[in-house]
Order: structure tokens, then C-alpha cells, then sequence
């Protein structure tokens, strides 16, 4: 028999479940599912979207919480030869019908519980053939949502659609690695979503560079609490399902002792999170009431980590390693830091993914050595194919390389690189002030905060000012308990910054604004 390689990333849990048929995939909403029922059922989602006119290259959205059902619908739509497209639970309805005009939504897969967020959505999409809601009509309360629904194309209750279709194989492969497997929208906080289109290539390349520098194995316990409509709470399903491995799914980390508990209780060898969900868990105090023995890494992104939060982590966990990641959903992942270099590098993002290449330019797209500042571009075959119908923003992002036809893309963000080849993040080029003329990146006057001690976050905007042209503005969250003095803050910041990044404003709030995904939202900030 002929070996066919992963090249298309529903290949990961076809594999898996090959190999493992009864191993848990997926812990959620207190079931466990094996890789043979994941595997069985989505085949059988991917008949049933075949027979309602979805074909290859059709975009689909699924717009659900981390769920099982969720999980199913993603390797479906795959598997259907079509394109996925997970949005958040917490979408707002004009929101939603934005994004599924955009992509020209082909089919909709839905939690019945989001009816009041999807309906209206769903009635005026113009390239809709079918819709899908979660459960069986026999729940009353999922067919009283058919019938209200009822007018919707090809309305289906999910479990009825799946009782109806083959389970035992998916329908034939029709699309290649080039083909597009999924569009994350961008967050939009600066004007209108974009669709980054990943490729199943881009996909496989990026689960294969991680899972490299992590090490994941097959008895992987991995939480993912961060939501599957964003890509690095998505990318752990992957990361699991390509190794065989368990993802326990956490539909918020708004109550931190029960996700903790969970944590505990399923061995949880893997905790991918965000600074702010570590700033959150490290404000918890000790955490000695749970037994995190099991727990091998923990990773963040986003940003590095502050320092004091690194070396409370590290006492938290004494024998995990600790991963410190910087990346963007154009390319999934840029670097990390190995965890060996935290004590001497701990500002740092760190060094290239495997597999991956970058530089720093400047104005003009020249190369700069170390310690200069400048655009960080990165090539490889992670980079995203572009924006789904923008074509004048890929071109902004997507640039000549060095080989003849070669697009590399230039991310928007200003880093610098020490003489070792070590990454450091000052700031995105939309995001710095300009205030008495010179450039003050938000992010060196964040850090310089957040080393102050009883600070616990920090964030920096600029806002208008006649004389100043932007005046620096912080909004500072104490740690619990400690009362903070805005002039000490000030003296603290006179002493380490220079005089025109020195904060004209700070104020002191209970916590910072946050998107879905777990980022501070600066744009609700004011």
C-alpha cells in the first residue's frame, strides 16, 4: 500500500484516529470523545454538507463556543473540501452578517443556544444553501429554534443531519495542500475584520514547527481555555490532534479556580495562555490547593512576558518549562524563547519558529543590523496566502522576497534584534505616539510600569493634545491589595524613562477592558 504524507491537516486526525481509535480526543461540557467517534462524526458532517450544495472551496462558518460540536464542524468543513471559518460566541449580530456577507458564507454551522445572535444574520445572508444548529429536534428546545427558524435554506438539526449521513469514511479528497483550509478574521480594532486565508500547507507547516520546539507527545493533556475562534486557542486542538494527543476544552478563564480545578483533576500537561490570564492566575496567590505536578509547559504569546511574571511562574511551576512565543495571525507563529534562555533573555521574544526565517528593516526596506529598530518581516511557509478580497492590503502586507515570485510578509511591528539573533518587541508602527515630536512605543513604557512594584497591568495609548501634538496616557491596575500613589508612579517612571516617555496622565483602574481572545482592548480606553 502506498503511504500518503499529511499533506492536508484533516489528515492529522484521520491518522490519529488510525492509530488510536479509543483514545480521548476531547474533554468539554463533561463529555470525552475518542478519536474514533471525533473521526466517525465528522465524516458523516461532511456527507451531510456535500448533499446541501457545499463544494470545494466553499466557505463555511461555525459560529460556536469551545464545544465538541465545534471541533466536529471544523474537521467536517475540511473534510468537505470547503473553508472553515470559526467565529466567537460573543459576536455581535451586525458583526456577523459583516462577516458572512464578506466571505460569502456557503453554509452555517450553529449553537442553537446563539438563535438571538444568528437569526437575523443568517435571514439576510444572499449566499446561505444551508444552516445547521446544534442538537436534535427531538429537544424541544432545538425544535422550537427550527421552527422558528424555519424559513432559513436547508435548516438541519445537526445530530439528525449526522443520523442520516455515512460515518464510516469522508467523502473523496478533492482539494490539495495549496487549497485554502480555514479564514481567521482579524479583530477589526481599527476599522472593518480581515480574513487572513491560511492554506492547508500554511497550517500543516505551522502545527509541524510548534510541536517541534514544544515537544508534544502523544499522552499530551493540553487545556485550551483560549477560544477556537482565535488562532492560537484553535492551534491547540491541532497540536493535540496531531499527535494523538487530549485537548480539554474551557469555554473562559473568567472564573480562574474552577478552570484551575479542571486542570487538576485532568492532569493537564500543556497551559497555553495570554499575559493578561497569567496576570489574572498569578493574582490568585498561591496555588498550592491544586495539584499542577502533571503540568510540563506553559506558553504565552501576544507579547513577552513581563519579567516579575516570569519569576512568579516559575515558582508557581518549578518544573515547567516556560515558553515565552510572539506571533500574528498572518503567519501563526514568528519566535519563540527556549525556555533555557529565560534567565538570560528575559525580555526577549526570542529566535525564529523551526523552519522559519526573519529580518528587520527600515523605512526605506533596507536591512538593519543589530540593536536597531526597525519592521519585522518574516518569510516561510507559514506566511498567510492574503486577506480574503482585499487585495490592496495583502499588497501592503505581502511583499517581494529574495527569490524571483516570493512574497514575505512585513508584519507592522517594530522589534529590534540583540548581536546573539534574539527578537525584541517595542511596538506596532500604527500604535506608536508621537508626542513633542518624538516616537514613544507604547510597549517600553508598559514594561517600564509593570516593573513597578505593586503594579499588576499596565496599558499605554496617546490621546490629543494642542501642545504636545499626543499627550502619554497609562492606565495602571494595582496588584490586589496594594494601594498605588499616581505621583510615585510618575517619580518611578521619571527615573527609568526618558523625559518625553514619561506618562502626562495615569490612571489607576480595577482591570483593563479585554477582547474575546484574551488582549487588552486599548480602543475601549480613553
Amino acid at each position: 500500500m502506498i503511504h500518503h504524507p499529511c499533506f492536508l491537516l484533516h489528515s492529522f486526525l484521520a491518522e490519529s484516529a488510525a492509530r488510536s481509535p479509543d483514545a480521548i480526543a476531547v474533554v468539554g461540557d463533561g463529555q470525552r470523545i475518542t478519536y474514533r467517534d471525533i473521526d466517525r462524526r465528522s465524516n458523516a458532517l461532511a456527507h451531510a454538507l456535500a448533499a446541501r450544495r457545499v463544494e470545494r472551496g466553499d466557505r463555511v462558518v461555525i459560529f460556536g463556543d469551545n464545544t465538541i460540536d465545534t471541533v466536529v464542524a471544523f474537521w467536517a468543513v475540511l473534510k468537505a473540501s470547503a473553508v472553515a471559518s470559526i467565529v466567537h460566541p460573543q459576536t455581535k449580530p451586525a458583526r456577523l452578517g459583516y462577516l458572512l456577507r464578506d466571505c460569502r458564507a456557503r453554509a452555517l454551522i450553529a449553537d442553537h443556544r446563539l438563535e438571538p445572535a444568528f437569526a437575523e444574520p443568517a435571514r439576510s445572508s444572499p449566499h446561505l444553501a444551508t444552516v445547521m444548529i446544534t442538537g436534535t429536534a427531538a429537544d424541544p428546545r432545538v425544535a422550537a429554534a427550527c421552527e422558528r427558524l424555519a424559513a432559513l435554506p436547508r435548516l438541519a438539526a445537526l445530530d439528525d443531519a449526522l443520523a442520516d449521513a455515512p460515518h464510516d469514511a469522508a467523502p473523496p479528497r478533492r482539494c490539495i495542500d495549496v487549497d485554502l483550509a480555514t479564514i481567521i478574521y482579524t479583530s477589526g480594532s481599527t476599522g472593518e475584520p480581515s480574513g487572513v486565508m491560511m492554506s492547508h500547507r500554511n497550517m500543516v507547516a505551522a502545527t509541524a514547527s510548534i510541536a517541534s520546539y514544544l515537544g508534544i507527545a502523544r499522552d499530551e493533556v493540553i487545556l485550551c481555555v483560549l477560544p477556537l475562534a482565535f488562532d492560537y486557542g484553535l492551534y491547540q486542538m491541532i497540536l493535540a490532534c496531531s499527535a494523538g494527543a487530549r485537548v480539554v476544552l474551557e469555554r473562559s478563564f473568567a472564573f480562574p479556580a474552577e478552570v484551575m480545578r479542571t486542570v487538576a483533576e485532568e492532569r493537564v500537561t500543556g497551559f497555553p495562555g495570554v499575559p493578561t490570564m497569567f496576570a489574572t492566575l498569578l493574582g490568585m496567590g498561591s496555588l498550592a490547593s491544586y495539584d499542577l505536578s502533571a503540568i510540563r509547559f506553559l506558553t504565552s504569546t501576544a507579547a513577552a512576558l513581563p519579567v516579575k511574571h516570569i519569576e512568579q511562574l516559575r515558582r508557581q511551576f518549578p518544573a515547567a518549562k516556560i515558553f515565552s512565543m510572539y506571533g500574528l495571525t498572518e503567519c501563526k507563529r514568528c519566535t519563540y524563547l527556549p525556555p533555557e534562555d529565560l534567565a538570560r533573555k528575559p525580555d526577549s521574544v526570542g529566535i525564529a519558529i523551526p523552519n522559519t526565517e526573519l529580518w528587520l528593516v527600515d523605512d526605506h526596506g533596507h536591512r538593519l543590523g543589530p540593536d536597531q529598530v526597525g519592521e519585522l518581516v518574516i518569510r516561510g511557509a507559514t506566511v498567510m496566502q492574503g486577506y480574503w478580497d482585499k487585495p490592496e492590503a495583502t499588497e501592503r502586507k505581502l511583499r517581494p522576497g529574495p527569490l524571483p515570485g516570493e512574497r514575505v510578509l512585513y508584519t507592522g511591528d517594530l522589534c529590534r534584534l540583540d548581536g546573539d539573533g534574539y527578537l525584541y518587541f517595542v511596538g506596532r508602527t500604527d500604535e506608536v505616539i508621537k508626542s513633542r515630536g518624538e516616537k514613544v512605543p507604547p510597549k517600553e513604557v508598559e514594561s517600564t510600569l509593570l516593573a513597578i512594584s505593586g503594579v499588576r497591568e499596565a496599558a499605554v495609548i496617546g490621546v490629543p493634545d494642542d501642545l504636545l501634538g499626543s499627550a502619554i496616557k497609562a492606565f495602571v491596575v494595582p496588584e490586589p491589595g496594594v494601594v498605588l500613589d499616581v505621583s510615585v508612579l510618575q517619580r518611578e517612571c521619571r527615573a527609568r524613562l526618558e523625559s518625553f516617555k514619561v506618562p502626562h496622565h495615569i490612571e489607576l483602574r480595577a482591570a483593563l477592558p479585554r477582547s474575546s481572545n484574551g488582549k487588552v482592548e486599548k480602543s475601549e480606553l480613553g
